[in-house]
């Protein structure tokens, strides 16, 4: 087992308390973190590492993404969610195999693991070819394949519904792979894309396996108001009154949400993925993030898919999130950088049921190094401050993932980055947008 010994370094531990220890040191014993201090621990170590009196942080948590969507970086802009999604982006996905997911996967890796990311929750289809590519670059991950069904309720059978298979093999082959690296969650895509009976094979599923659950709940006005026409629930209520919430769960996006669904998280332990940019650059409106957090609801981060975002920068889904609401509640305390920051590393680990998102002994060693000396973090007045409202993922010089470092001053150690562009170049694109359509063509 490999001991580390990491020092040099501002080490802001994300503990209750905000704790930022100057001159800290830390011990990385295999996967986990052994010990934190202010003295210089006992060796011998396999390796030191100087972190040049840079912020050392707990790695970020994505907490909902789609990543092969990297592929659709930019298309279809302009458009509504449903707009975007039937007339652009579902007619595409369908030429998808798994050769070009695991291309946009890699891809999506690699910006995700230099911009300082070192776990996800991942929503969907090919997901064993996700799976494996995750686990070869060394991040930690929630995988789940939206489980959709469009069929009348009478015909419904686990048997030949094809989303009922994907979750079973996923689970029987993926859960727990790699010393719990990869984790799987059951999942429901939306209230809108499926109906009753899949909703209480997928909770009794998770019940029976003790998995997790990962919905998209509320995300527009039109998604929320219909179910309620539907039902005379809204999507969370409805859910909840099928199982689904019987299980640690996230509920992404959560924009149209009310003070009864609020309650109803609260009390299930349900917690709400925001994702600030997507929500904006669709036109679907701003989830009341201060108010469910005064209501008992845990708040996590994620960017959700590149094509509505289009990136994968956790350091700016921090500032939005931040500045968004302090300029819709017109209060500068409303969301505050120690808050914002939670959200991105403790409340999205909670979020994900993994132990991670602090420094502390036990912890697993998913760590970042963020360089202080750029002049965009110069001077710094508040670590936090810094990090929230100045810093960018390109600011990140080194990823630990799990106690091993994937990613060190522009070098990535675990992905083939140029093997990965050609494949999405030469294959993945060719086979969406078709012969000769490369990036370069759609350039011009």
């Amino acid at each position: 087992m490999e001991r580390i010994l990491l020092y040099h370094c501002r080490a802001l531990l994300m503990d209750e308390a905000d704790t930022l220890l100057e001159g800290a040191y830390v011990v990385v014993e295999g996967e986990t973190i052994s010990s934190v201090g202010t003295q210089r621990p006992q060796g011998p170590f396999d390796r030191e590492i100087d972190c040049g009196n840079n912020v050392l942080m707990p790695g970020l948590v994505n907490a909902h993404t789609h990543i092969p969507m990297t592929l659709l970086r930019g298309y279809g802009g302009g458009c509504d969610l449903h707009t975007w999604l039937n007339q652009w982006i579902f007619p595409t996905e369908a030429k998808l195999d798994g050769r070009a997911v695991r291309a946009g996967t890699g891809l999506a890796l690699a910006e995700l693991i230099a911009g300082g990311v070192t776990t996800i929750a991942d929503m969907y289809m090919h997901t064993t070819d996700i799976a494996q590519t995750v686990l070869e670059a060394g991040i930690s991950a929630n995988l789940s394949c939206g489980g959709v069904y469009f069929g009348a309720p009478a015909d419904f059978s686990p048997a030949t519904c094809k989303d009922c298979d994907n979750q079973r093999r996923l689970t029987e082959e993926w859960h727990g792979a790699g010393n719990g690296q990869i984790l799987v969650d059951a999942s429901i895509h939306g209230e809108y894309t499926s109906n009753v009976p899949l909703w209480q094979w997928m909770a009794a599923y998770a019940q029976e396996k003790k998995l997790g659950m990962h919905v998209h709940v509320s995300e527009t006005q039109s998604e929320h108001e219909a179910c309620k026409e539907r039902w005379g629930k809204t999507p969370l209520q409805i859910l909840d009154r099928y199982g689904v919430w019987d299980t640690r769960a996230i509920a992404a996006h959560c924009v149209w949400t009310t003070e009864e669904d609020w309650a109803l998280m609260a009390e299930k332990g349900v917690s709400c993925i925001h994702n600030p940019v997507s929500n904006l650059k669709l036109g679907s409106g701003v989830a009341w993030i201060p108010a469910m957090k005064r209501a008992g609801v845990n708040i996590a981060l994620g960017t959700d898919g590149v094509s509505s975002n289009n990136n994968h920068d956790m350091f700016e889904e921090m500032k939005f999130a931040a500045i968004l609401h302090n300029g819709v509640t017109h209060d500068p305390l409303a969301l505050l950088p120690r808050q914002v920051l939670a959200m991105a590393t403790r409340d999205g680990a909670r979020a994900l049921g993994r132990r991670t998102g602090q420094i502390a002994p036990g912890y697993t060693a998913d760590l970042i190094l963020v360089d202080f000396d750029r002049p965009s973090l110069t001077p710094c007045h508040s670590v936090e401050d810094n990090l929230v409202y100045s810093a960018r993922g390109s600011d990140v010089v080194m990823n630990m993932a799990r106690g091993k470092i994937i990613y060190k001053d522009g070098t990535f150690f675990t992905l083939d980055l140029e093997r990965i562009k050609a494949e999405v170049e030469t294959y993945a694109l060719p086979l969406l947008f078709g012969d000769g359509a490369s990036l370069a063509d759609r350039r011009n």
